[in-house]
């Protein structure tokens, strides 16, 4: 079975090289330019969610760290597994995505195969 990946990023080369590598790996990506669409496809899906989620932390209508918020707190959301896509990748930044309830965090610039790495390790981890 496929995955299903959902992305938010507001910056389009990266949600196109994102969307590329993911895609180029066997994953269904669905993707977004904001956190707000992110969210409303989301909770559009509570029956049938994808398989991850991944965020980047500074966005327009709702940045990333609001958005894992709102999953966390959603009963029938709360376990999508989320990966962190920020150019913000100071030890602070990191804690606070993690004690958000990220499952990982992926500083930029990073590398495809770190990329896809990360999210083939929490994909097996649920």
């Amino acid at each position: 079975m496929t995955a299903e990946i959902v992305i938010a990023e507001d910056d389009e080369t990266t949600r196109d090289v994102v969307e590329f590598n993911l895609t180029d790996n066997g994953w269904d990506v669905v993707a977004f330019t904001d956190g707000a669409a992110c969210w409303e496809h989301l909770e559009s899906r509570t029956n049938d969610p994808p398989d991850l989620v991944v965020l980047d932390v500074m966005m327009p209508e709702l940045d990333g760290l609001s958005t894992l918020e709102r999953i966390r707190d959603h009963d029938a959301l709360s376990d999508l597994p989320v990966v962190m896509l920020t150019s913000r990748n100071r030890e602070e930044d990191i804690v606070q995505a993690l004690d958000a309830g990220a499952d990982d965090f992926v500083a930029k610039p990073f590398s495809e195969a770190e990329l896809v790495g990360r999210i083939e390790v929490v994909l097996d981890a649920v």
